[in-house]
């Protein structure tokens, strides 16, 4: 009964195969030499003690007590159950056993088959949980067996560390050594790292969690359609992830540069506020469950941006109480401790109604949330929002930077053919050095960072890091 219960339940014929010696056909090999060698091969013993203690071989052991103590020498992990009758009713060398087993483990009693199924499935379970089968505690916190600390970016750990002491007067030094700032951070469970050390800093994140990469679309119209215009995967740790994303929808929608008729600068903006998409984005990756199969994915379409991430709302929220004043529920509580250093959240559960706020201020629609088979965070787009913002009429919309360059004048500034050769090459690889550039142009280095400076102060393009760092060209393909 207890191994057709194993065998069939869900859960453990995922994990477990059951032995017993009556399955076990006709061989030309003794019994006593089948059964302890199954004990050998075995990851968990369960002795099964009632009142008879069966044969008995000459030494005055029992096949029972020979499975019990090969267990033991093999040092299986070994669950004891004991049926619950007087002693004096029991064999007395059971006794003997049981009094054997009592003083190396803890065993449990049971009266009837429905109370064994129980105590043997709630020991399993705990073996399950103990050696990490199976999870009772938030994804992120959970030890990773398969990674080291070679698998960490040292220069993840140094970037982190150097943005937290700016934004939030992260306590440890920068020469901090990388065991050093994950065991702060909470990234290391007993002696293995979390699965939030391998998102947040690993060397290759999707080489354990495939499905921690986010899927980015556009599409010219309102529906999915097939070939996809534009379709780009991203890889990488989570805070890369974050910003590749965001480049990705800031390079599509549509962004205007108005003129210098009120100061030296001309004004800008982009038709969906900027600190609204990056929410939204880090939300999905933040928050989403990374248990799931599926992947974050972002779609922009003619006149929506729609963010989804599998995953769902805590119990505490719906989607109303998520649009006013809620505490912060974060589903990954040590990745969002972790975003929430180096400022790409804050802590107070005030995301949401910051989002909607700026929507209102761009004039945009409030965004909408909903549940379908994922977490669906939608923002309407508006035609001429951008170039309104900076004081332009509708009508007369220049649609991006090389849309108005192409046309003629933006912010009365005109650009010259060669700027636009630039502009081309830096849309095409936006990591590209601006000696590639020289040399691709057959120009020398400084008029490449002549025409460079300009193009920054019409507000052209931008530079986001260092050496390693990538050009973000304000465009849009429509």
């Amino acid at each position: 009964m207890l191994a057709d219960y194993l065998r069939h339940d869900i859960l453990f014929r995922k994990f477990c195969e059951v032995f017993i010696f009556e399955d076990i056909p006709a061989q030309d090999r003794t019994a006593n030499d089948l059964y302890i060698e199954e004990v050998k091969s075995c990851d968990i013993y369960i002795g099964l003690f009632g009142k008879q203690f069966g044969f008995e071989f000459d030494d005055g052991t029992s096949p029972t007590e020979r499975e019990y103590d090969c267990a033991t020498a093999h040092n299986k992990y070994r669950l004891v159950f004991l049926l619950n009758t007087e002693e004096k009713e029991r064999n007395l060398r059971m006794n003997r056993l049981i009094a054997k087993a009592s003083n190396e483990l803890v065993y449990s009693r049971f009266s009837s088959p429905s109370e064994l199924i129980s105590e043997v499935y709630s020991s399993l379970i705990n073996f399950l949980v103990i050696n990490g089968k199976i999870r009772v505690e938030p994804f992120d916190k959970s030890k990773n067996e398969e990674v080291t600390l070679d698998d960490i970016s040292e220069e993840k750990i140094r970037w982190f560390v150097e943005k937290a002491r700016h934004e939030r007067a992260f306590p440890l030094a920068i020469n901090t050594s990388t065991e050093k700032v994950l065991t702060h951070l909470n990234l290391i469970n007993g002696k293995n790292l979390t699965n939030a050390a391998v998102l947040l800093f690993g060397k290759q994140p999707q080489k354990y969690f495939i499905t921690s990469e986010i899927k980015c679309a556009h599409f010219h119209g309102t529906q999915v359609v097939k070939p996809i215009p534009f379709y780009q995967v991203y890889k990488g740790n989570l805070f890369e992830l974050v910003d590749q994303a965001v480049n990705f929808i800031l390079s599509k929608i549509d962004y205007a540069v108005g003129t210098r008729a009120t100061g030296t600068q001309p004004p800008t903006a982009y038709e969906i506020p900027p600190a609204v998409i990056e929410e939204a984005v880090v939300n999905a990756i933040a928050h989403r469950d990374y248990d799931s199969s599926g992947s974050v994915q972002v779609m922009l379409f003619a006149d929506r941006l729609e963010i989804r991430n599998p995953g769902n709302l805590p119990p505490a929220l719906s989607i109303e109480k998520l649009t006013k004043d809620h505490s912060s529920y974060p589903f990954n509580p040590l990745i969002a401790e972790v975003l929430y250093l180096a400022r790409y959240i804050e802590r107070m559960g005030t995301g949401i109604q910051d989002m909607i706020q700026h929507c209102m201020d761009a004039g945009l629609p409030p965004p909408e949330f909903k549940i379908e088979g994922a977490f669906v965070v939608t923002i309407r787009r508006k035609k001429d929002n951008a170039f309104e913002k900076v004081g332009g009429e509708s009508g007369d919309f220049v649609s991006n930077a090389i849309g108005g360059a192409i046309g003629g004048a933006i912010g009365g500034a005109k650009l010259t053919e060669r700027q636009l050769e630039i502009i081309k090459i830096m849309d095409e690889n936006n990591v590209i050095s601006y000696r590639e550039i020289a040399r691709r142009l057959n120009i020398n280095n400084s008029a490449v960072l002549k025409h460079i400076k300009s193009l920054k102060q019409q507000g052209v393009v931008e530079r986001f890091g260092g050496t390693r760092g990538y050009w973000l060209v304000k465009k849009s393909d429509e």
